[in-house]
């Protein structure tokens, strides 16, 4: 174990250094409001890929995926990882969809409130915000747990420091200084995580001898053919490419981008990005069943193992990766949460102050992390991100097939949401992973993400065909919608 005082000047050090890169390029900029909360047509190809990479592997890398690969074994980790670059490869074709209909967007929960009218608008904003505020308080929890298990720290501490330094250089610059961050914690996560997994393999005495020994203790884990396994990856695939769609961060990078193909490049590139860096960290969970974890400490299997077998400058590398990773997406996430907000607040009131709005996103960033700060306790990461992911399965596809159709109406769209949510809670377990209905088959991830998916889009079948909107332009934009090659409207 670390010692504290180290962990904590490491801590101090290395979120200054951020903050303060974070903020002094913008010191004498008066930003905009639109700069604040979009960066409107500024990011090139490499700042993207750089960014939007950065922002989607979150410290939850470091205990989600590991935790996976010590139930799920590695078809499990290989469902994570191709969940996890789905929703950029949806959005590489998606975003630039939405951004040639609407170039003045900025928000998903905007567009749907434009789409469908303010029901399905509020609606879409309330999943909005409650996905990235559930991410928020999964990536403080899990760097205050990891810093917990390094060194002692107590889990506030920690939750407190990341907070404040990630709020500092979020108020004061906005989406300029995370995508600013973003570059630089980038620059680190790469090559941090080869390090971690190289180094940890070499201390563990050898990948063949590592598996060997998992063969020896839990040879499932390495067959492709490990039921749970492939039923967890099919869950992850559904549940992961449904929730980061309600992303506002990836959303804002799509209209900060230069142009669609910029856009669509940095998305692509990013996916293909995001496969490795989930794979790698969820090795290290094969490595803990190596080693005889308990599984009680399945989540916190990476750190456990550097307790117990990594020389300090190792485990001091893991702190640093888990910082870059935590602060590289709580900015994100908070940024994201301030747009979705104050956009909502500033549609319909052309008169709004600029400045007064710009001040607003100030303070309900700091008000929005707050809570997520206290928040950080010991629940499990992975179930907190499987909880949000339900509510956006059974939204994503009512939300999103208006892209598709100019018939599809507000009112199917909010039956089908509703419909899929609630079908798909029927069958979500409780954290110790039992059943909370009596129904067959409860307790199920697959099903409960499967059934919400397929009951949201069953509703909108049977809506095109009973509940044939009155008129195609309610909860249109205001201005005449426009046709693009493929037909779709805003």
């Amino acid at each position: 174990m670390l010692n504290p005082i180290v962990v904590g000047f490491i801590l101090i050090v290395t979120i200054a250094a951020f903050t303060f890169v974070g903020t002094l390029p913008f010191r004498r900029h008066r930003p905009s409001l639109d700069d604040h909360l979009v960066y409107r047509n500024r990011m090139g190809t490499a700042s993207g890929v750089a960014t939007i990479t950065a922002s989607a592997i979150g410290a939850w890398v470091l205990f989600s995926p590991p935790e996976t690969a010590t139930w799920a074994g590695v078809t499990g980790l290989a469902g994570y990882a191709i969940g996890q670059a789905a929703p950029l490869f949806l959005l590489a074709w998606l975003g630039p969809r939405l951004r040639a209909v609407w170039p003045e967007g900025c928000s998903i929960a905007e567009y749907a409130h434009r789409r469908y009218g303010p029901t399905i608008g509020r609606l879409t904003l309330a999943i909005v915000v409650f996905y990235l505020f559930t991410y928020l308080t999964a990536e403080i929890t899990a760097i205050s747990q990891a810093v917990r298990i390094l060194s002692g720290v107590p889990l506030y501490w920690t939750a407190l420091l990341v907070t404040a330094g990630t709020v500092a250089y979020t108020t004061y610059a906005g989406l300029r200084a995370s995508i600013l961050t973003d570059a630089i914690q980038f620059a680190l996560i790469l090559p941090l995580t080869i390090a971690v997994f190289v180094g940890a393999e070499q201390r563990l005495g050898g990948i063949g001898q590592l598996l060997h020994q998992v063969r020896s203790t839990a040879p499932q884990l390495l067959s492709w053919r490990h039921t749970p396994g492939i039923s967890f990856a099919l869950t992850l695939i559904i549940a992961i490419s449904a929730a980061n769609l309600f992303h506002q961060g990836f959303w804002q990078r799509v209209f900060a981008s230069q142009d669609e193909r910029t856009a669509r490049r940095a998305y692509l590139l990013s996916g293909a990005l995001a496969m490795p860096l989930v794979a790698i960290p969820g090795l290290l969970g094969l490595l803990a069943v190596a080693q005889g974890l308990d599984r009680r400490d399945a989540s916190m299997a990476l750190f456990a193992v550097a307790v117990r077998s990594f020389p300090p400058l190792l485990s001091i590398a893991v702190l640093v990766l888990a910082l870059a990773l935590v602060m590289s997406s709580v900015d994100t996430l908070l940024n994201g949460m301030v747009s979705a907000l104050v956009r909502a607040h500033t549609m319909g009131r052309p008169n709004e102050d600029p400045q007064r709005s710009l001040r607003r996103a100030r303070l309900l960033t700091v008000v929005l992390a707050l809570p997520a700060a206290i928040a950080a306790r010991g629940d499990s990461v992975l179930y907190l991100f499987l909880m949000a992911d339900l509510v956006c399965s059974g939204a994503a596809v009512p939300v999103f097939y208006g892209l598709a159709s100019n018939t599809h109406s507000a009112r199917t769209a909010l039956r089908a949401t509703l419909a899929g949510i609630a079908i798909g809670a029927l069958y979500f377990p409780k954290p110790d992973f039992s059943p909370w209905t009596p129904l067959p088959g409860a307790g199920n991830f697959l099903l409960s993400f499967g059934l919400a998916v397929l009951a949201s889009s069953l509703v909108i079948a049977l809506g095109a065909v009973r509940w044939r909107p009155r008129t195609t332009d309610h909860g249109r934009p205001e201005r005449t919608p426009r046709p693009v090659s493929d037909g779709v409207t805003a």
